[in-house]
């Protein structure tokens, strides 16, 4: 079992434990065990191996038992157990905003809840607002949660999709029965959230490797086994939440018709198999055929040859254009993570991030990076230990330091998360915002302004000459928060005119902006910057993410602002800092 699964599964066990009840330090070293082994310094199996993994603080040894347990058989039978005595609609409450083990524990305790539909219920009754520790705004609260689920069904985050998929995929690949597999839907388009996941191989027999991919140990329920396709449930990572995992195989010469049958969207499809037709050719998911005979292809690029088109990358494959670009030869060359050169939004240790400066920036130059924006929050927000004035200019100072350490071929610029207040203007005075290298402004309190006054706020920030980019310009958190009510047309129009950026937040959690307002942005002349929003080493890697966000919005290098050269990027924040001036 992968350690990411292993960490979910200790803390949903601290989890339920919390909501029957329990030993509040017997949950607390569940939860500690699972934050411990996501930051683990070196690979789990390697860990259990030599031994080092029972020497890691917080790790005792009933809980080493159960790591090693998880890790060697995949099973657990206490979780099973703790599921068992659980009931799932219990567990399916954590998905609504601001409902912990705690209230959970005190509902069902009070109300008998047991499931959303309860909840619901007892919400809509106004019988939550009584209950002690609740009260009117939290009941309102829930049932705007529990909308908020409703409409986004059982999806989850591209991440987690692709923590469940790949180990998956790879014990797919080495099957001997495998020609080739790949993940399809989309997983392969890169959307942002994901509904089911599918996975295509190609064997000359498909159903020994169906039989083995049923008896998988992260298989919770098998939906279906037949000879050519397998269905089943695993458990998602959200206590209570389970996804569809539905795996097909082909003969070696279908292949690649399904792969592109399973990967573009119904419309994308629906396009291309029409445009067979007015060639004369018939297009399913297992081959193209003429009147006479059938088109052999290799791969997806002979597909789209044979249909007199130019190869669209997965990510494009939404009928968003693609078929007439690529019938011109007009396919752009989408930018790839290697293009990157640095970053900007990123978080140390001077407020809610992990790691001291030289991590980040030794963490940046192991991934290729030539330069890297530390943007630590600003003084108003007091939770994530925002600087004040006094401790903005030692950052500064530190990073000096830092950078005469690191030499000319990497640097540390120096930035802010600065939040937006609630009438548009900045957390720190203008003489403070002038020595700064770049200000990300940013949302972080009063989501629910009235779309106006919300737009006006963001557009009066991104207006200001001090703010060099704006950060995670909708405020959501897929499939937890819905964005802000905003005009993000009006606030591309004032960024493009003022020459403020807008982000591609990379948080897998975020994705900010969407590929469309992307695209929007662009063609009105917004520079577009990719951002992790990193609060850790890991978190740079988050880069991916929002490339990928970029690829959807047909972007090549040259959209985006950090796949410049490092001395570039330095004369064009210069030339920003100088418009106050």
């Amino acid at each position: 079992m992968e350690t990411a699964r292993i960490a979910q599964v200790l803390d949903d066990m601290g989890t339920i434990l919390e909501i029957q009840g329990e030993n509040p330090f017997r949950c607390r070293a569940y939860h500690n065990a699972a934050q411990t082994l996501q930051g683990l310094p070196a690979d789990l199996t390697e860990m259990i191996a030599d031994g080092s993994l029972a020497e890691v603080a917080g790790i005792g040894e009933t809980l080493y038992a159960k790591i090693v347990q998880l890790a060697t058989t995949g099973r657990l039978p206490a979780y099973d157990k703790l599921r068992a005595e659980t009931p799932p609609g219990l567990l399916a409450l954590l998905r609504i905003s601001g409902i912990g083990p705690k209230k959970i524990k005190a509902l069902r305790e009070e109300l008998q809840i047991e499931s959303l539909a309860d909840l619901r219920a007892a919400a809509e009754a106004g019988k939550i607002a009584k209950v002690k520790g609740f009260g009117a705004k939290t009941e309102a609260n829930i049932l705007e949660g529990i909308s908020f689920v409703e409409t986004t069904g059982g999806r989850i985050l591209q991440h987690h999709a692709l923590a469940l998929v790949e180990p998956i995929l790879a014990t797919i690949r080495d099957h001997p029965q495998v020609i080739r597999a790949e993940v399809c839907g989309s997983l392969r388009r890169r959307a942002e959230t994901i509904g089911d996941l599918d996975i295509l191989f190609s064997a000359h027999e498909p159903g020994p490797v169906l039989d083995d991919f049923v008896a998988l140990p992260q298989v919770a329920k098998i939906l279906g086994h037949g000879p050519t396709k397998a269905s089943v449930l695993l458990p998602g990572f959200k206590s209570g939440q389970f996804v569809q995992c539905d795996v097909r195989g082909v003969a070696d010469d279908q292949f690649a018709f399904a792969l592109h049958y399973f990967t573009g969207s119904k419309a994308h499809n629906i396009a291309v198999r029409k445009r067979a037709l007015a060639q004369g050719l018939s297009l399913n998911e297992y081959a193209l055929t003429g009147k006479t005979s059938s088109v052999a292809c290799r791969d997806e690029a002979d597909v789209f040859q044979a249909l007199k088109l130019e190869y669209i990358p997965p990510e494009l494959r939404e009928d968003t254009g693609e078929i007439e670009a690529a019938e011109k030869g007009k396919i752009p060359k989408l930018v790839e993570l290697s293009d990157l050169t640095g970053t900007f939004h990123c978080h140390s240790d001077w407020s809610d991030g992990e790691a001291t400066l030289e991590q980040m920036a030794e963490g940046a130059r192991a991934l290729g990076l030539h330069y890297l924006g530390i943007a630590d929050h600003s003084r108003s927000l007091a939770m994530a230990r925002g600087l004040s004035i006094e401790r903005v200019y030692e950052q500064w100072k530190a990073i000096d330091a830092l950078n005469e350490k690191l030499g000319p071929r990497f640097r540390l610029f120096k930035g802010t998360e600065c939040d937006i207040l609630a009438d548009g203007s900045l957390d720190y005075p203008d003489d403070v915002l002038a020595g700064f290298d770049y200000v990300v402004a940013s949302v972080h309190s009063r989501f629910k302004m009235p779309r106006d006054e919300m737009t006006a706020r963001i557009v009066k920030a991104v207006s200001n000459p001090h703010v060099t980019m704006l950060g995670h310009a909708t405020g959501r958190l897929l499939l937890s928060r819905a964005p802000y009510e905003v005009d993000l047309d009006a606030v591309i129009e004032a960024a493009a005119k003022n020459e403020t950026m807008i982000e591609i937040n990379a948080s897998p959690y975020r994705l900010d902006m969407d590929a469309t307002h992307c695209r929007r942005a662009r063609k009105k002349g917004v520079t577009i910057v990719v951002n992790p929003d990193a609060h850790s080493v890991a978190g740079l890697n988050d880069l991916s993410y929002g490339v990928g966000v970029a690829r959807r919005a047909w972007f090549t290098a040259d959209d985006l602002f950090n796949t410049a050269p490092l001395a570039k990027v330095a004369r064009r924040l210069e030339r920003l800092r100088n418009r106050a001036k």
